[in-house]
């Protein structure tokens, strides 16, 4: 990266899964540095759901470095995520015509039920050395029994990771949702299942889609439960390929509670 903003920036690791991401700094200018973000980033600059994107640059390798304004900032607490605002542009990214029509000519296709089923039980196979709990077993069986009846036809740009650690209110109040390397075209209720079953009281969820922009259905609700089993799922598979098992375990004790805690049976 050095070579890149030359030699007075400091430049540092900024952590996050794929480890190509950086903070850069030189005499009060600061950006974040990132190693072939998608060309989807210029449009969520412009829609103002990401900092905002200053440079893009291509090198002779084929990589694309992008730089975006490095905010002062936090993450969202667990208790913030019932916010108003984080209803209010949830939305407007599932309303966005824009996002949707750039990730369609990126190649994204609709994200079936069916296809995020398939993928779960071929990364099961993967694992079966592993030894198997009786929870990720019941999650399985509860998808295969329940994947007939989410079929949707409405789809949106889905950012497909709500966890509160991605959504930033930066020092001047203005809040964004960041880390979009996971994003896919499918049901909104992909996004809307984790995130109430995460975050939101029962009791309160019928304010929050209100918030959000619709008035949530039995169907909904449905899509939503099994959508949120199903990412539940992958991350546990994702960090059990890693070799991560005190995580997967901990997100297996999540599942099991999501699951006893909204009666969701086999």
């Amino acid at each position: 990266m050095e070579h890149i903003l030359g030699q007075n920036w400091t430049i540092t690791p900024a952590g996050g899964s794929t480890g190509e991401a950086y903070y850069a700094q030189n005499e009060g200018k600061r950006l974040f540095l990132k190693r072939n973000s998608s060309p989807f980033l210029a449009v969520l600059s412009a829609e103002g759901i990401v900092p905002k994107l200053v440079w893009t640059k291509r090198l002779e390798n084929g990589d694309v470095i992008t730089a975006q304004e490095w905010l002062e900032g936090r993450e969202l607490t667990t208790e913030e995520m019932q916010h108003p605002r984080v209803a209010s542009l949830l939305s407007k990214i599932h309303h966005s015509s824009e996002l949707l029509d750039m990730l369609m000519r990126l190649g994204k296709h609709p994200l079936t039920p069916e296809e995020i089923l398939l993928d779960i039980k071929e990364n099961q196979k993967l694992l079966e050395h592993i030894n198997v709990r009786f929870e990720v077993h019941h999650a399985v069986k509860y998808l295969e029994k329940n994947v007939m009846h989410v079929a949707h036809d409405h789809h949106v740009v889905c950012h497909c990771d709500t966890n509160h650690n991605n959504w930033l209110l930066s020092s001047d109040q203005k809040l964004y949702l960041i880390d979009w390397d996971n994003a896919m075209v499918a049901d909104p209720a992909l996004d809307l299942g984790m995130l109430l079953h995460t975050y939101i009281p029962k009791g309160s969820w019928d304010s929050w889609m209100k918030q959000y922009g619709v008035t949530a259905d039995d169907h909904l609700f449905q899509r939503m439960k099994w959508y949120a089993v199903s990412q539940s799922l992958s991350f546990i598979q994702w960090h059990m390929m890693r070799g991560e098992h005190v995580e997967a375990d901990r997100r297996i004790q999540k599942l099991y509670d999501m699951m006893t805690r909204h009666k969701i049976n086999i």
